[in-house]
Parts: structure tokens; sequence; C-alpha cells
């Protein structure tokens, strides 16, 4: 749950209530800025441990720069582990084996590469410091689904993680600024977040540059998930006045980004502005929860193997389309944020924030049905009971597996 506190409607007076905010304690942002990593990692520590993308970090440019800026600051660096796509519990086990045994007291997790890579860094950072040396697989394996939210024992992490340090090279996830890394598990069938305020970075570069590897299906599927983190976080009914704030000023920007860079992926401030959506994104959706279209993608996921921003652009304009009329104020602010000549009626304003989000999906390219990403149809009943989790209870209307069946059904 984002929030300590129970959602409540605000006091007569209109004083917010009582809420928590969680965000790095160090964020850096700007073209150019991988060059100050090097000093980054130097305050925390002397060895930098490597994670990054199968298609990131080790084969891209970034490479180069990040060797640099380490060795020019006096920082050792190893590499550690390459995600593929987003992490799993094998992959967990791989790493945190790999992490134990290496271990010195001055190691710095640093991540560079995709939300999955910064989630995979996550979970190694956070326990690293629980696991002993000399563990087996299977007891890497079982301490790590126990410490997933909704499987296993429910272990709470208590001690504080390895210093982790994150860079994005999608302006999407938000990973950097968030509490959590999602972990998935194909054999047993689900996606579950590792959860605790200790996951969150100690430090984050965020360098827009490191976006232009990208191809354009990437660059529309992270601009999707930022978007939907924005939307979501901001009308869902966790949602706090700091993230808030954020969200409803990165979002114009981004949403007018997106089309241009897919147009143009040498639209540089197209970029920076996606980047900056997606790391007020994270922060916001940390500290203020998502909802259905998020809750849905999950276990969409899990089901098909469809990309987690392909999923949330795919269902955004279907959970905008269930929650228009309870979340009608919120939406119509939202759409006088894009556009400030947007009707005064909260109705009518609302409705054409969500034809500019249809479009906005629409123009990207990508699937658009359940069906075109490979959901079966007799599989819709499954979908609907997996849809659930802390994404789901954040969402202004309440759905239940019964209710959320019929909408996914004409979605497929």
């Amino acid at each position: 749950m984002p929030a300590s506190v129970p959602p409540a409607a605000a006091p007569a007076d209109g004083a917010p209530r009582p809420y928590d905010v969680s965000l790095p304690p160090t964020i850096r942002f700007g073209s150019g800025r991988i060059a100050e990593l090097g000093a980054v990692v130097a305050g925390l520590g002397r060895r930098a441990l490597l994670v990054g993308s199968a298609r990131g970090l080790f084969t891209e440019p970034a490479w180069s720069a990040v060797a640099a800026s380490l060795g020019a600051a006096g920082v050792a660096h190893e590499r550690l582990a390459a995600a593929a796509g987003e992490p799993t519990v094998d992959a967990v086990v791989a790493a945190l084996a790999d992490t134990v045994a290496r271990r010195r007291p001055d190691d710095v997790v640093v991540a560079v590469g995709r939300g999955g890579a910064i989630d995979l860094a996550k979970a190694v950072a956070g326990l690293a410091v629980v696991a002993a040396p000399g563990m087996s697989a299977a007891a890497l394996d079982e301490l790590v689904v126990d410490h997933l939210e909704g499987v296993g024992r429910g272990l709470v992490l208590s001690r504080p993680a390895l210093p982790l340090v994150a860079v994005p090279t999608t302006a999407g996830t938000g990973a950097e600024a968030t509490r959590n890394a999602v972990i998935g598990c194909p054999r047993r069938r689900f996606k579950k977040s590792l959860r605790s305020p200790l996951l969150v970075p100690r430090a984050v570069i965020v360098d827009p540059d490191l976006t232009r590897s990208c191809d354009r299906a990437t660059t529309a599927a992270a601009g999707l998930d930022c978007v939907t983190q924005l939307v979501e976080s901001f009308i869902s009914r966790f949602a706090a006045p700091v993230p808030r704030a954020l969200a409803i000023a990165a979002l114009p920007a981004a949403v007018a980004a997106l089309p241009r860079v897919l147009a143009d992926p040498a639209d540089t401030p197209g970029r920076a502005a996606l980047a900056h959506g997606a790391l007020v994104s994270g922060i916001a959706l940390t500290n203020s929860g998502l909802g259905m279209a998020h809750g849905v993608a999950a276990a969409l996921g899990v089901e098909c193997g469809v990309a987690h921003g392909v999923a949330c652009g795919m269902l955004l304009p279907v959970a905008l389309g269930v929650n228009r009329a309870a979340a009608a104020a919120d939406l119509a602010l939202l759409e006088r944020a894009c556009d400030p000549t947007a009707p005064a009626d909260d109705a009518a304003a609302a409705e054409a924030f969500v034809a500019r989000m249809t479009a906005l999906v629409d123009g990207c390219g990508l699937p658009r049905r359940l069906r075109d990403v490979g959901l079966a149809a007799d599989r819709l009943g499954w979908l609907a009971a997996n849809s659930g989790g802390a994404s789901m209870r954040g969402n202004p209307v309440a759905l239940d597996a019964d209710s959320l069946r019929p909408i996914l059904a004409a979605a497929w």
C-alpha cells in the first residue's frame, strides 16, 4: 500500500489528510550528467557492482561513459548481471548468489539500464544483506519468494540495503524513483513486488541522452507506461498532494513529447520531457498508488508475455472509460493542464481527456485489443481473477473479478 493512512475524504476545511512522501535523496537530471556517475558512486563506496540490460549497459555507447566516469573518480567496477527484460526469481537468485560471494563493505550496486535492470538491482541490493554466504540456490529461491507480496511467508525487509545508484536508459518505468521491484516467476505463474522504503535508490542520475539507443517500439511502450503512471497516480484513491502536484506539472509536456519523439528520434527537448515525466511518474506512483490499467497489466504480462508498457497503453483508455464518471473532476484538471481552453464543465473536460489519451495510444501504433497480444477468450476469467493487488486497490471505482470480467470481455 502506498500510504500508511487509509483513504478518507479531506476535512471540510480543505486541509489535506496525513500523508508520507518517499523519494531518492539525490536526483541529478539533465543531458550529459552520466559523466557525474563516478563522483556520485564515490560518495557511497569504492567499488561498483554493475547491473545492466542485456541490450543496454554492456552493449551500447553508455558503457564507455560509465567506465570513464567511474575510472576518473577512482571507483573500481565489476559486471554483476545483465537483465533480459523484466527480472525473474531465477535471475534474482543467480545475481544474489554472485553478490553474496564477492561482497565487500565498500560495494555500491549501480544499475544502468531499463526498468528491469533497475528492479533486478533493487532486489539484489535489498536481499544481499539478508542472504548468507554459501546458501544453496534452493534456499535463495525460498528467500526471494518469501519476501514477495502475496506469496511465500510475507517477510519484510528490515536491514538497510546495499547502496544503490540508478541510471535509467528508457523514459518510462520510473523504477529509478520507486520503492518496489517487480519480480516474475514463469514456473509459478506470478508477477509480484518486493516492496520496502529501503529499496529506494540512494541516488538517481537521469540523462535523457541515454534514451537515444531505444528503438521506436521501446520508446512508444515506455512513453505510454510513463503517461499511464502519471494519470493513474493522479486519480488514485490514495493520491497525496505532493505527487499530484508533480504529476499534473509533468504530464502535459510528456503527452506532447511522445508523438514528437516517435516522429523524430533526434528531438532533444522531447526526450528530456519524457525522461522527466518518467522520473516524476515513479515518484508519483510510489507515493500515491496506481489503478486498473496497472492492475490488469501485471496479470496480462504473466499470461501472454506482453511487455508492461504495451499492456498499460492498451488498458489506459479502457481504465479511463471505467473511471470517467467517478474521477471526472480530476480528469478535467488533467485535460485543462494539457489544454487551457478545455471546457469548464468537468464531465465534458473529462470526456475530452479520455479522447486525448485514446488518440495518443492509437498514434503509437501498438496493439489495441486483448486478443491482439494473444489472450484467448477462455482466459478472460483467469485474467479478471488475477488482476488485483496493490495497484487495483487505488482505482477510483472498486473492482472485483466479477465486475472486471465484462470490462475485459468488451476489450477483447
